[in-house]
C-alpha cells in the first residue's frame, strides 16, 4: 500500500470514528458543536469519495509563459493547446497518471475533453513513479478574461505543488508578484518557479537570470523557493522537474492533510464538549443506597422481631415496608448527587432521565421486600435438647424418690443407697446442661434467622438498585467514555511523514 492509499484508509477510519462519536453523543453535546462536527464528517466523506490518493500539481503562469508546452513536455504527450497567434490557455487541462480520477476532475471542473490518462500498458513501469499524479494546466493568471482568474483562484488552494512558469522577458511583472506571489508567504514548501524558454537566453546569462528571479522572490518575502530553468522546446530541465514531481507524489496529498486537519479540529472540539476535569472514578454508591433502603423499609426491626420469636418470645413477625416515597426520593437523590463531576451536565441530566423515577423505584423496592423469606420457626435442636432435659429431670426426680426411701423397689434403696443419689444428682446436672445448650441453640438460630432476613432483603434491594439505578447510570457513563475514545481515534494520525502546506486563496490582481 503506497502512502496515498494508506492515507485514504486512515482518513476513512478516522471519519468513521468521528461519525460514531457525534452520533453516540447525540443531544448530550451543544447543538452548535454537533452541527460543526457533522459538517466536518460530511465534508470528509465527500472529499474521500473524490479521492485523496491523487497528487495535484498545477502549472500556473501568465500569457506566453509556455505553460502548455511545458505541460506537454512533462506528460510526453502533445495534448495541451499551444497557442501560435495568441498563446492563451482558456480552460483547465489535466493529465492523470495511473487512473482516470473522473470524480476528482469533475469536482475540479475539468471538461471531459480536456483530460487525458498518461500511463498505459505501452509505458511498462516507466511512468510508475508518477502514479497518482494529476497535472493541471491552469488558465493564464493575467488573462483579460475575469473567468480565467476565478478558475485560477479557486484551484490554487487545492493543489499540492504550484509550479509558477515565468518567461525570461516577464518574470518581474508586477501582476505576478503583487497579485499572487506576495500573498503566499509561509507556503514556500508547496512552490517551485520554472524559468521557461531558457533557450532564448544566452547560456552565460542563464545562471545570473535565475539568481535575479530568486532575488525578487526574497523581496516578495518568499525564501527557499526553488528556481529551475527549463526549455519545453529543447527538453532542458524537464527531467529535473519530473524528479521533483516524483518526490511530491511520494508525500501525503494536500487533500489528505486538509481532511486530516479538519478531522483533528472537529474531534478536539467534540472531546472538549464531553470532557470533565480529571479525577479518579469512584465506584458507584450501590451499598450506601442499599443501606438507605434497608433502613427505610424497617428491615432491621423485622430481623430483630424474628430473632426474638426464634428465641422464644411470643408475637407476630412484622412485614418489611412499604417504603415511603420520601425515603425513596432521598435515596435516589443521594445516588444522583454522587455523580457530580463524573460527566458534563448534559450527560448527568441523561442519567436522571434514564434511572427509575421515584414511583417506579418504590414499586420495585416493595416487590423485592415482599419476596423476602420471613422464617421465624424455632430451632429444632433447641426443642430436642429441651425435651431431653425434661426426661433427665424426670429421671433425677425418680432417682431422688427412690434414694429417700419414699419409693422402694426390691430393697434397692437398702442395698445401693449412694449410687441412687448419684444417679439423681447426675440426671439433674444433665438437665441443667441441656437447658443451657437449648438456650444457646435458640440464640444461635435467632442470629442465623435474623442475618438471613437481612441478607435476603439486602440482596434483593441491591438487585433493585443495580437494575434501576446502577445499570442505566453505567450505560450513560460508558457511552461518554466511548465518545471520548472515538474522538481520540478520530484525531490520531498514524502517518508521521511531513507533507506540503496547502495554499490559501489569494486576491486577484487589480
Amino acid at each position: 500500500m503506497n502512502a496515498q492509499n494508506a492515507a485514504t484508509a486512515e482518513l476513512t477510519m478516522r471519519t468513521d470514528a468521528l461519525e460514531q462519536a457525534v452520533t453516540l453523543a447525540g443531544d448530550r453535546v451543544d447543538g452548535d458543536v454537533a452541527r460543526r462536527v457533522s459538517r466536518t464528517v460530511a465534508g470528509a466523506r465527500e472529499r474521500l469519495a473524490l479521492g485523496v490518493d491523487h497528487t495535484l500539481v498545477a502549472l500556473v503562469g501568465g500569457t506566453g509563459s509556455g505553460k502548455s508546452s511545458l505541460f506537454n513536455a512533462i506528460a510526453g504527450l502533445d495534448f495541451a493547446d499551444v497557442g501560435v497567434r495568441r498563446p492563451t490557455t482558456a480552460e483547465v487541462t489535466a493529465c492523470v497518471w495511473g487512473g482516470t480520477g473522473q470524480a476528482l476532475l469533475d469536482w475540479l471542473g475539468v471538461a471531459s475533453d480536456r483530460r487525458i490518462e498518461r500511463e498505459s500498458a505501452l509505458d511498462g513501469d516507466a511512468e510508475a513513479p508518477l502514479r497518482g499524479l494529476v497535472l493541471l494546466d491552469l488558465p493564464d493568471h493575467d488573462s483579460i478574461e475575469q473567468a480565467h482568474r476565478v478558475i485560477v483562484d479557486r484551484l490554487l488552494p487545492m493543489v499540492d505543488l504550484l509550479v509558477w512558469v515565468v518567461d525570461p522577458q516577464k518574470y518581474a511583472d508586477d501582476a505576478l508578484h503583487s497579485g499572487y506571489l506576495q500573498h503566499l508567504v509561509g507556503h514556500e514548501s508547496a512552490m517551485v518557479v520554472v524559468l521557461n524558454h531558457i533557450d532564448t537566453v544566452r547560456p552565460e546569462m542563464r545562471e545570473e537570470l535565475a539568481a535575479d528571479v530568486s532575488r525578487l522572490l526574497v523581496e516578495d518575502g518568499l525564501t527557499g523557493v526553488p528556481v529551475t530553468v527549463a526549455s519545453a522546446r529543447e527538453g532542458l530541465g524537464i527531467a529535473d522537474i519530473r524528479t521533483r514531481l516524483v518526490d511530491v507524489v511520494g508525500r501525503r496529498s494536500t487533500a489528505a492533510v486538509r481532511v486530516g486537519a479538519e478531522l483533528n479540529d472537529a474531534a478536539a472540539l467534540l472531546a472538549r464538549a464531553v470532557d470533565v476535569p480529571a479525577r479518579p472514578r469512584a465506584p458507584l454508591p450501590v451499598d450506601a443506597v442499599v443501606d438507605d433502603l434497608v433502613a427505610a423499609a424497617g428491615l432491621l426491626a423485622v430481623a430483630d422481631a424474628i430473632s426474638a420469636v426464634v428465641r422464644g418470645a411470643s408475637g407476630a413477625v412484622p412485614a418489611p415496608g412499604p417504603v415511603q416515597p420520601d425515603s425513596v426520593d432521598i435515596a435516589r437523590s443521594r445516588w444522583l448527587d454522587s455523580l457530580d463531576g463524573r460527566a458534563p451536565e448534559e450527560w448527568l441530566a441523561d442519567v436522571a432521565r434514564r434511572v427509575a423515577t421515584v414511583d417506579r423505584l418504590r414499586l420495585a423496592v416493595d416487590e423485592a421486600l415482599s419476596a423476602v423469606a420471613l422464617t421465624a420457626r424455632r430451632s429444632r435442636l433447641a426443642v430436642t435438647l429441651s425435651a431431653v432435659a425434661v426426661v433427665a429431670v424426670a429421671v433425677g426426680v425418680a432417682a431422688a424418690v427412690v434414694a429417700a426411701g419414699w419409693w422402694r423397689v426390691h430393697d434397692l434403696t437398702d442395698r445401693f443407697p449412694f449410687p441412687v443419689w448419684a444417679l439423681a444428682a447426675s440426671a439433674f446436672a444433665v438437665a441443667v446442661a441441656l437447658v443451657a445448650l437449648a438456650a444457646a441453640a435458640r440464640r444461635s438460630a435467632a442470629r442465623r434467622r435474623s442475618a438471613a432476613v437481612l441478607r435476603d432483603g439486602s440482596d434483593r434491594l441491591r438487585a433493585v438498585v443495580r437494575t434501576f439505578l446502577a445499570e442505566p447510570t453505567a450505560a450513560v457513563l460508558d457511552e461518554r467514555d466511548r465518545v471520548h475514545e472515538l474522538t481520540e481515534v478520530a484525531r490520531t494520525s498514524r502517518s508521521a511523514e511531513p507533507s506540503p502546506v496547502s495554499v490559501p486563496t489569494v486576491a486577484s490582481p487589480s
